[in-house]
């Protein structure tokens, strides 16, 4: 049977639809770029912050650019397979791939002066499903937005004349960003350890464990180490490496060992609040044990072609509705292809 033929208005709005559909692609694209809107906030500007702090290193990572591969198992206790049915918290082992760094952006910066340091994970679960995570030594983030960190990043900038910071921009920083000044009490006081090993890692960003019967759990974790800390000494501030030779030496002698400790919120406990501490009463539960039996350079190491976004979640576990993960998620993806992209040395 003949299809009854168009009317040139039919026909015209077809056509229409056709142009319009390309001009709304170009549109999304602009906007995701940040063409359309200069001033806002993109993850090229963030990382363009990063590096102009760290300074231009190509074939690293733009910031924690530091760092060595770490690889061994993830003993799960079976504890926390009531808060999330992801399959590593059941009880078993699941291998590990990971990496130690220190913050910033310069992979040549001597360990002794950069204080917050970072542990961060790929587990590998026997479904193909993998948990990615990056935690820091430190018991809170900063502050709480993308903007403050990205102005945070712009106010502690070296100043060309004196190669240090302008006290100024950073007194100006903390007259509008008032939630920073507990973390700069804290890096006041903040002794480091003189080991990666015997150093407390906090997820800082809250997420939700999802249980086997759906109900959502809203959480934190830590890595808890087996071993004492020892604040850093004289003799570690003559060696620029010492994170590096600690860990060697002391893995030659045994595996090195951290618990996870997820702490699960209460009642009214934010998850959008990286800045805030919950409560030391809260419930704690040890979901297993990480050992660590060998470490590599990261160059061309197993940790290289790894991006530890913290959004490569398995099934149980889910972002929370902190604004800080997206950011992270969307920042790491473009060091990671900038690297990725200079290491194949198309820079």
């Amino acid at each position: 049977m003949n299809k009854p033929s168009l009317s040139t208005r039919q026909k015209l709005a077809r056509l229409a639809i056709v142009a319009v559909i390309p001009l709304l692609l170009i549109g999304l694209f602009l906007w995701a770029g940040g063409w359309l809107a200069p001033k806002r906030l993109t993850s090229d500007k963030l990382v363009a912050a990063l590096e102009k702090s760290g300074g231009n290193h190509p074939g690293y990572r733009r910031n924690h650019a530091k760092g060595v591969c770490i690889l061994g198992d993830f003993f799960a206790s079976g504890n926390a397979s009531t808060l999330s049915r992801a399959a590593l918290f059941a009880p078993g082992v699941t291998p590990v791939v990971g990496r130690f760094a220190i913050a910033g952006g310069n992979p040549n910066a001597p360990d002794y002066t950069v204080p917050v340091r970072s542990m961060a994970l790929a587990f590998y679960q026997k479904n193909g499903e993998q948990w990615r995570t990056g935690m820091n030594a430190m018991p809170f983030f900063p502050v709480q937005s993308v903007q403050s960190f990205y102005d945070l990043q712009s106010a502690t900038l070296p100043d060309a004349k004196t190669g240090k910071p302008d006290p100024a921009k950073i007194q100006a920083f903390v007259q509008q960003h008032p939630e920073i000044k507990p973390f700069f009490a804290w890096a006041k006081q903040y002794v480091p350890s003189s080991s990666w090993a015997s150093d407390r890692f906090n997820s800082l960003n809250a997420f939700n464990f999802i249980d086997a019967e759906g109900n959502s759990h809203l959480v934190r974790w830590s890595m808890v180490p087996h071993a004492d800390y020892q604040p850093i000494e004289a003799k570690e501030k003559g060696d620029t490496n010492f994170l590096q030779s600690d860990l060697q030496q002391r893995l030659a002698q045994g595996p090195q060992k951290w618990d996870l400790i997820i702490t699960v919120a209460g009642p009214h406990d934010r998850g959008n609040d990286a800045t805030v501490v919950w409560p030391a009463d809260r419930q704690m539960i040890n979901a297993g044990t990480l050992i660590i039996n060998k470490t590599t350079p990261q160059q061309h190491g197993a940790c290289n072609d790894i991006n530890y976004d913290p959004l490569i979640l398995p099934n149980g576990i889910t972002a929370s509705d902190d604004p800080l993960l997206n950011a992270r998620s969307s920042a790491y993806a473009k060091s990671y292809n900038a690297r990725t992209y200079e290491q194949a040395g198309a820079h």
